[in-house]
Formats: C-alpha cells, sequence, structure tokens
C-alpha cells in the first residue's frame, strides 16, 4: 500500500474528469468497449508526454516497468504497444480535441491578468506555421515534395501565458497565409505575424473585426481600403 499519492496522480486530480467523460459520449466512443477505454488511453498518453516518450515501444516498456504502480496512477487497464497504437488509430480525435478546447478556456482565466513585456490591457496574439517532416513510407497522404512528407501546423499563441488559442493541421503544401480565412478573430486584439501572411484582401478582415495587427517590421496596421 502507498502511503503517498504519485505525482502524475495528484496532476490528473486538476482535470475535469467530467467534462472529458461528456465529450467520450458526446462521439461514443466508449460504446462496446470493456477494456482499455478512452480515459485509460488519456492517462497513458499524458504520462508519455510529461516523461518525454519517444515511441510506443518506449510508453509501453516504461509503464509495464512500474506495472504495480498503474493502479494507483489511475490507468487500470494493460498498456500494450498494439492495444495503444489500435486505440490511437481508431479512437475519434474529436474527443480530447474539445478536450482540449475546455482546457485551454480554464488556463486563459487563469493568466487574465498576467502582465505582458507592454503596457496593454487587450489580448495579444502571435501567429504562425511550422512544417512537421513525416516519413511518406509510414503517411503517404502527407505528400509534400517529390520525395518527402510533411504537414504544417498553424498556431494562435496567446502572449499571456503562451497559451495556444488556436491550432490547425493542413497539409504541407497550404500556404500559412491560408489560415488567415479560419482564424477566430478577437475585436480589440492585437495579431502579431510575419511577412508570410501579407494578403491585403486577408487582413482587411482583421481590420472589419474591430482588431489590429502587426508586420514583421513591428508597425501597427489597420488596413482600410
Amino acid at each position: 500500500m502507498y502511503s503517498v499519492t504519485p505525482v502524475f496522480t495528484q496532476l490528473m486530480d486538476f482535470m475535469p474528469l467530467k467534462t472529458f467523460q461528456s465529450c467520450v459520449e458526446r462521439y461514443r466512443d466508449n460504446f462496446g468497449i470493456k477494456h482499455f477505454t478512452c480515459l485509460d488511453q488519456f492517462r497513458t498518453m499524458a504520462f508519455a508526454q510529461l516523461t518525454y516518450r519517444e515511441s510506443l515501444r518506449d510508453i509501453e516498456a516504461c509503464l509495464r516497468a512500474q506495472s504495480k504502480k498503474l493502479y494507483h496512477m489511475g490507468i487500470r487497464s494493460k498498456v500494450s504497444r498494439s492495444t495503444l497504437a489500435e486505440a490511437n488509430e481508431t479512437w475519434d480525435w474529436r474527443i480530447y480535441a474539445d478536450f482540449a478546447h475546455h482546457l485551454i478556456g480554464i488556463a486563459r482565466k487563469l493568466y487574465l491578468n498576467e502582465p505582458l513585456a507592454v503596457e496593454l490591457k487587450n489580448t495579444v496574439y502571435a501567429l504562425d506555421a511550422t512544417t512537421i517532416d513525416l516519413c511518406l513510407s509510414i503517411f503517404p497522404w502527407a505528400r509534400f515534395r517529390e520525395t518527402k512528407g510533411a504537414v504544417r501546423l498553424h498556431t494562435l499563441l496567446d502572449l499571456r501565458g503562451n497559451i495556444p488559442s488556436f491550432i490547425q493541421i493542413t497539409d504541407g503544401k497550404i500556404h500559412e497565409v491560408n489560415v488567415l480565412d479560419i482564424l477566430p478573430l478577437e475585436a480589440g486584439a492585437f495579431y502579431i505575424m510575419d511577412r508570410g501572411y501579407t494578403d491585403f484582401y486577408r487582413l482587411h478582415a482583421i481590420t472589419r473585426a474591430s482588431a489590429f495587427f502587426v508586420n514583421q517590421k513591428g508597425s501597427l496596421c489597420r488596413y482600410t481600403r
């Protein structure tokens, strides 16, 4: 019997699991599943992220080495590579996307009064994109160049707390400026971006939303016709 609660369990206690269960029920991904539930998958992947595991084999080996502690960590099922791989491949990703957005909402409230480097009461966002290389033989759908696979990750970062408030993954061939078409805009907010987002028609949409954008040279802009 352990007299001290594992640190991982203490961290997971902060998770609003009723909200997580609502996300599961919304997409019915636990329907008919008796072993290795969505919650087991979530705890397993959270452990992998927090401990910098690099592969499914690494996750399996690490957790099996501490098999007597799994129950106290809230993981009720045996963790194996095949089970985890099947869960990652087949279960609805929207469960975790919805739950992540809920957690982001909680975190942003905690940093609402966090001071910035500049004296602004407005929300300040940084927008950028990065290309993530993928193995084309494993991910043939992610064709980027003739012999190279990739996807592009677009991120809008709330600079109060450095919290991502918007994330979009697209084909690697999609230019970063296209994300402005689906970017959620907030009146009065500042959007900092580099020159790769220079498209006056799209930037005008920021002005119409009563927001501001800052270009790579650091000048404040409100585009008008």
